[in-house]
């Protein structure tokens, strides 16, 4: 993606809108995973050491529009401020005379962090009128969200077309990786595609299959496979709907002379539960009373073998279901598998990062990516609103 970013343009003494994806997961007022805050700290410490003021804007939930108190971003602050090891100002509001007066207060490298903009109706309708009171608050737009940047709203695209906007040093690599993953990737490239519904990746395996020289398929959505393939699957997820569309991407993948990898053995169990009775059995012998959860042990070794001969693997989805003790193990043998490779390991976010977090192998991966949707549309081969909207170089 041929963007400005930070590097490209003069910050100092200037006022420096910055939209950063603070939207963090919160237990009580606590942040319990602060990833994505940490992640935005080398943007801020390049404006601030320059003699920017540096002005944040993120989102947080879903208030719909509403002012929500225990949405509000003071916690936020509260880690950002420990992590950059100096005091973090934090306006009440997102936009209005009192935000102005704070800015006009603020010294060359002072941070203050506005409120939820979502809080606000327009912004997730991205009104013009919005944006442009987000623009009057500063000299330059910074994108570093790169998790909302395939959202088209006022913060995160409407924004851009009232200042110089570039991109934040996060958003620039997190480009960079997944742009040369998709478009000159190292071989053997392997793609893994997981998750529970097959709706939900259809384009990211229609885009790969032009891409990969292996996919590997599991989670809930290989059970649509089986059963296109006439096998009894019992009570598994299944997308009735789609049945053709995946034997389609079975003959498409032979007919390029991609190795599309399916599950060969699953774990079954006779409930959703920690504590269901399991076994495994071979894919065209799920019970009819049984669900499939996971892959099975003969596939994790499949599945390994794959990864440990790739250059490069992208990985977006879990195996099965992570969360549950006895449905976890396919999904911790592919991040181990990804964790022992010599090859370049990407993470598409969401379930798969929570994953390597979950297993303790997050340090042990190439990239992580801070946008789950994003990063899947961006596999997809579709355009990010959020980035398009900044300069060209």
């Amino acid at each position: 993606m041929n963007k400005k970013s930070v590097r490209d343009v003069e910050v100092a003494g200037k006022r420096v809108f910055v939209r950063v994806d603070f939207n963090v997961p919160l237990e009580n007022g606590k942040i319990t995973d602060d990833t994505r805050i940490r992640e935005t700290v080398p943007t801020i410490k390049y404006l601030a050491e320059r003699g920017a003021k540096v002005i944040l804007a993120s989102h947080l939930g879903r208030p719909k529009g509403e002012f929500v108190d225990e949405l509000r971003l003071t916690p936020a602050a509260a880690r950002l401020s420990e992590l950059l090891g100096k005091p973090i100002a934090k306006a009440d509001e997102a936009i209005g005379d009192a935000v102005k007066a704070q800015i006009a207060q603020m010294k060359d490298g002072d941070v203050l962090l506005l409120e939820n903009v979502r809080f606000y109706p327009g912004e997730e309708k991205n009104d013009p009128e919005l944006a442009k009171a987000f623009a009057e608050l500063a000299d330059l737009y910074v994108n570093d969200a790169f998790g909302a940047a395939h959202r088209a709203h006022a913060s995160t695209e409407g924004i851009a077309h009232y200042l110089p906007a570039v991109s934040g040093l996060l958003m620039e690599k997190e480009l960079d990786v997944l742009g040369k993953a998709l478009n000159n990737p190292e071989r053997p490239f392997t793609a893994i595609v997981g998750g529970a519904k097959v709706k939900d990746k259809i384009a990211v395996i229609e885009n790969l299959i032009n891409i990969a020289d292996n996919i590997i398929i599991g989670g809930g959505l290989s059970y649509t496979f089986f059963k296109a393939r006439g096998f009894e699957i019992g009570k598994s997820l299944v997308d009735n709907d789609r049945l053709e569309l995946v034997q389609e991407f079975e003959r498409k993948a032979k007919e390029k002379g991609v190795n599309f990898l399916l599950p060969v053995d699953v774990v079954v169990g006779d409930a959703f539960s920690a504590s269901a009775n399991t076994k495994v059995v071979p894919v065209d012998q799920i019970p009819a009373d049984w669900e499939a959860f996971d892959i099975g042990p003969k596939t994790r070794e499949i599945y390994a073998d794959t990864i440990a001969k790739s250059k490069l693997v992208v990985w977006n989805g879990p195996m099965g279901v992570f969360e549950l003790e006895p449905y976890m193990h396919g999904t911790k043998a592919v991040a181990e598998a990804c964790a022992a490779t010599n090859g370049y390991t990407v993470i598409g976010g969401g379930d798969s990062a929570a994953a390597v977090e979950k297993f303790h192998l997050a340090d042990k991966m190439d990239h992580i990516s801070t946008g789950g949707g994003a990063s899947l549309e961006f596999m997809e081969g579709k355009a990010l609103p959020g980035v398009v909207a900044l300069n060209d170089k």
